[in-house]
């Protein structure tokens, strides 16, 4: 419970300077998980904020948690397995090309998603700014897109799962079933435990992922160089032979084009996760500090990973190596990762083995994600009243098991798995799951168009964080994945000998996200008579006393910390000038003088 007047805010523990010229009366308003009450005495208003703890969510995720999660977040099977796939279907030329485009766009995505979290976190996310600057009925549809498609996604990396362990144990002789049910089990435990483990845990398995990505970046460059085991540089020479392009469904240009188009797809599916830190803002401690350093690690997590990993795979990999499982049509122990193909390649033993279960936990690391994000959305579609209210129910940890709990279940389809190929699978998830997200960042690009809009409109200045590229470039993204979206699935029409004149399933699973969202705009829209928000009526408000008090407190720590820290030379210097023996003090020690020396610098938890 908080206690807040216009000049200060206080609970039982803490003194927080507050400090705020804004009006109580028409800028405090509450976020659906809390109450006002506002008193006057003495001409002194006050105003008793109660959480509901019952549908509150906990700010247990560090600085360090965001960081580290928003650097990992998108290192999943789309960088690790999806790469294996556009590199056997176009050629080295075309990942090159396209990872780096796709790159770009996502780039000016994540920096407008920023800007807004940056001004006004809310625990809806994304989802919540559609419905303030676009339409209610977008936030709504924009929703359910969001946790279908995650809810998708968490299948999807049980597939890669299965796949990556194919490596070990063929499918032949062991059910890929048991691996999905163990890994099922783990996930859906590590969600459950709370917030704050689910932060330390990503915390260390996106710095595994990380520093394995590193390393394997640093051995491509040296495999290339000339420096494995058969001393063989290979530079470009799979550039020339099989060659750089692969011809897609055509001879010549045509064919070349195609073949880069078609791969788009694929990038994009690679960086589908990106906007991980858009659900995060909702639960981090000191967003407005957090997010800024999150996203200027986002250009060159890109730049690092994603572009150097594509370029040193199409030198160490031909496109048409039978060591690549997407390139063979055979149901083999063949790796699906393209990364492992580059080791075995060179000759190097015992390493391929190591990298594979690196790349495992990848794939785990994704999966925990992928159910993080689809229970969050959910929880925050319950909370905005767009979901049943029963699944914005959290336990004392902070944990909506509602919410998880029907994720998980979408969960099961991963057990297509049992009765069909792994790679015709994955590649059914990935063509749904990819339309479902190029609508998602159609629908946050266009928010933040709104956004910069109603500020513009409304004279707020956005102090904390602006995306470089501003509102052009978020229309120029917009354009862009919505031409993607539109085209990505243009092979379903070309004949084939596999599937003759027109793929069925792939136009079903690969185009059905539009009607999906397009009905559930269209049934909102319908149902509540919502109408699109006009710039000046945008709400820029609702939430933003809550953020300024949790920001005043932070601040309020930092400055009671830094007390301390400065206590500590103070507390050496005075003993060591007085002649005694300098030894090192207990931090319980330093916390104790200083908290008797210099008044107030009490740590504040």
């Amino acid at each position: 419970m908080l206690y807040a007047t216009t000049n200060e805010a206080m609970t039982d523990t803490k003194m927080v300077a507050a400090d705020t010229t804004m009006s109580v009366d028409e800028s405090f308003k509450i976020t659906p998980n809390l109450e006002a009450n506002v008193s006057i005495h003495n001409g002194l208003k006050t105003i008793e904020v109660v959480v509901d703890e019952s549908t509150a969510l906990h700010r247990g995720l560090r600085a360090r948690h965001t960081t580290m999660i928003a650097l990992g977040g998108a290192l999943g099977s789309g960088l690790i397995i999806g790469t294996g796939s556009a590199l056997a279907s176009a050629g080295p030329a075309p990942i090159l090309i396209c990872y780096s485009v796709v790159g770009f766009v996502v780039w000016i995505m994540l920096t407008g998603l920023c800007e807004m979290g940056t001004y006004l976190p809310i625990p809806e996310g994304f989802t919540g700014y559609a419905s303030r600057f676009v339409d209610p009925a977008m936030g709504f549809a924009l929703g359910w897109s969001y946790w279908i498609k995650y809810s998708m996604s968490t299948p999807n990396q049980l597939t890669a799962v299965a796949l990556v362990l194919q490596y070990w144990v063929p499918a032949d002789k062991l059910n890929p079933g048991v691996f999905i049910a163990i890994f099922l089990i783990v996930i859906i435990l590590i969600n459950y435990i709370g917030v704050k483990f689910f932060g330390e845990f990503e915390f260390w398995l996106s710095s595994a992922k990380v520093l394995t990505l590193v390393g394997v970046i640093l051995l491509s460059l040296v495999l290339a160089c000339g420096g494995g085991p058969d001393h063989d540089a290979k530079g470009f020479r799979y550039w020339h032979n099989p060659g750089a392009f692969k011809e897609f469904n055509a001879k010549g240009d045509l064919g070349r084009f195609l073949g880069v188009w078609n791969t788009m797809g694929t990038a994009a599916f690679a960086y589908l996760s990106t906007e991980f830190i858009g659900v995060t803002v909702g639960e981090a401690q000191n967003p407005r500090k957090t997010i800024p350093r999150a996203a200027r690690l986002i250009f060159y997590r890109i730049l690092f990973f994603y572009i150097l990993s594509v370029f040193f795979l199409g030198m160490l990999v031909p496109y048409n190596s039978k060591e690549l499982a997407f390139a063979t049509k055979q149901n083999t122990s063949a790796n699906a990762s393209p990364f492992v193909v580059a080791i075995v390649l060179a000759g190097i033993k015992v390493l391929p083995g190591i990298v594979n279960a690196c790349i495992l936990i990848f794939v785990f690391s994704a999966a925990i994600s992928d159910l993080y994000i689809s229970s969050r959305t959910l929880y925050g579609l319950a909370q905005s009243g767009k979901a049943p209210r029963f699944l914005a129910k959290t336990d004392r940890r902070g944990v909506p098991i509602p919410a998880l709990a029907a994720s998980a279940f979408i969960a099961l389809l991963a057990f297509m798995n049992v009765s069909s190929d792994s790679k015709e699978v994955f590649g059914y998830f990935v063509n749904c799951i990819t339309m479902f997200g190029l609508i998602v960042w159609c629908c946050i690009i266009l928010s933040h168009i709104k956004f910069v809009q109603a500020c513009k409109v409304q004279n707020v200045p956005v102090v904390h964080y602006q995306a470089p590229l501003g509102f052009w470039g978020s229309c120029f993204a917009f354009c862009f994945c919505v031409l993607v979206a539109l085209t990505k699935n243009f092979k379903v029409f070309i004949h084939t000998e596999s599937t003759g004149n027109f793929d069925h399933k792939n136009f079903i699973v690969g185009y059905i996200a539009i009607p999906v969202f397009l009905f559930l705009f269209t049934w909102y829209k319908i149902v509540y008579r919502t109408k699109g928000v006009p710039a000046s009526e945008a709400d820029l408000y609702t939430g933003l006393a809550e953020v300024e008090l949790h920001e005043k407190e932070w601040e309020e720590k930092e400055r009671a910390d830094a007390l301390i820290e400065k206590s500590k030379f103070t507390i050496f210097y005075k003993r060591s000038h007085r002649g005694f023996a300098r030894r090192p003090f207990s931090q319980e020690m330093i916390r104790r003088r200083a908290a008797r020396w210099v008044p107030g610098a009490r740590r504040l938890e």
